[in-house]
C-alpha cells in the first residue's frame, strides 16, 4: 500500500487549470483499482492518494501519468508501508509481515 503526496509547485491558477484533466485521471485509476481514497490538503497546497499496486515501481509509473505531473504543477513523495489493519472495508489489501 503507498501513501503518495502531492505538493503543488505552481500557483493555484496553474492547478486549477489542469484539475478537469486530473480529475478524470483520478476515476481512471480508481476503475482499476489502484487508488482507494484522495483528497486536497488543507491548506490547500497539494493533495493526499491513498493507493494500492503489485509493487513501487507500478505506483511510480501511475504517478507519471498524471495530468498534474506532466503539466509540471505538481511533485509526488511516494511512502510505501505494509497495512497489516485495516478497516473491515478495506480487508482484502490487509498485509502480513514476512
Amino acid at each position: 500500500m503507498f501513501v503518495l503526496e502531492l505538493s503543488y509547485t505552481a500557483p493555484l491558477d496553474a492547478v486549477d487549470a489542469v484539475l478537469p484533466a486530473h480529475s478524470a485521471w483520478l476515476d481512471q485509476q480508481y476503475g482499476k483499482g489502484f487508488f482507494l481514497a484522495s483528497g486536497r490538503k488543507n491548506p490547500r497546497d497539494g493533495g493526499v492518494i491513498l493507493a494500492v499496486a503489485e509493487d513501487r515501481a507500478r505506483i511510480e509509473e501511475v504517478v507519471a501519468g498524471d495530468p498534474f505531473v506532466v503539466a509540471g504543477v505538481c511533485a509526488y513523495r511516494v511512502t510505501e508501508f505494509i497495512a497489516t489493519k485495516t478497516a473491515p472495508e478495506l480487508a482484502s489489501h490487509r498485509q502480513t509481515l514476512g
